[in-house]
Parts: structure tokens; sequence; C-alpha cells
């Protein structure tokens, strides 16, 4: 018999709650699981807060030859490097580009543009 760690579904429709547990390779998915190890709940805000797990018993299992599936693993990987706990950085705030500014009506007599403020007039 092969023994794998992975994931129960329990929850709702886009409401999902999974159950860490130890469960024989040949049975569905929701089975009648061996022995329950932790929860994983996406829907929390909090990263760090989203899984808790019996990490004693994932190593019992783990040594006695059961193989996590590939979200498991993934999950265990980054418990073990406490990936969970830093936030992503927010993104830096971009400034809006400024409108462009409309040329102005010629003034004066022979079409001549009037001379800039500021600026100096040619004679």
């Amino acid at each position: 018999m092969s023994v794998r760690i992975r994931m129960k579904m329990t929850g709702r429709k886009h409401q999902p709650f999974f159950r860490i547990c130890v469960i024989d390779r040949q049975k569905a998915r929701d089975g009648l699981p061996i022995e329950e190890l932790g929860t994983y709940d996406p829907m929390v805000k909090a990263k760090s807060d989203r899984v808790k797990v019996n990490m004693e018993r994932i190593d019992y299992w783990l040594s006695v030859g059961a193989t996590p599936s590939d979200r498991v693993a993934t999950l265990l990987k980054k418990i073990k490097n406490n990936d969970f706990g830093a936030p992503a950085p927010a993104p830096e705030r971009v400034k809006p580009k400024e409108l462009p500014v409309a040329a102005e009506a010629p003034a004066g007599e022979g079409g001549e543009a009037a001379p800039a403020e500021g600026g100096e007039a040619s004679s």
C-alpha cells in the first residue's frame, strides 16, 4: 500500500478549505484518511495564518515512506523556509503623466508670434 500526504477538499464553491491528511494513493480525493495532519485555508488574509500543520507527524510519515503531493510539498517547503510571514512589498506609485500644453494662437500683426514671457525680444 503506497501512502501519500495530500489535501482533502472541504468547504464550498468559491470558498475552498483543505485538510492535509495521510491517505492511500488509490482512494478518492475526499475519501476516508488514515490520519489528518493539519489544515490549509487559502481565503485567510494573513499568509502566516493560512496553514496549521503538525510538523512532528508529517516528519514521522515522511520517514516511514509517505510521499507528499506536489502542492503539499510546496506548502511544506514554504513552512520550513518561513516564506509565509513576509508580505509582498506594495508596488511603487507611478506619477500621472502631465497633459500637453495647447499651442497658443499667434498674436500681433504680420503673423508674428508674441514673445515668451521672461524671454528677450529680438529686434
